[in-house]
């Protein structure tokens, strides 16, 4: 049953190696917007923008909150041991 399940199944195999493909970049998408290091980055480049005027307070408040969110998920993932994935 196994070669025949192969062969019957072999027209799928681009849809399941597609699907494989499409988790590993969410896997990695996820790695990257939960990475302490980055979220402290933009955090960096956002007071640089508020500093110099490309944004105004509520914008810099409002985007502030959601990185400092981000930081707060990604440190609650690493503490409790999981992946993002």
């Amino acid at each position: 049953m196994g070669l025949l399940s192969q062969v019957l199944l072999l027209p799928f195999a681009p849809v399941r190696g597609s699907a494989w493909v499409i988790r590993q970049v969410m896997r990695e998408a996820e790695r990257i917007y939960y990475d302490p290091a980055t979220i402290r980055a933009e955090l960096a480049r956002l007071e640089e923008q508020l500093e110099s005027g490309e944004i105004s307070d509520e914008e810099f408040d409002q985007r502030e909150d959601e990185l400092l969110e981000r930081l707060e998920a990604a440190a609650g993932v690493q503490q409790g041991g999981g992946g993002f994935g």
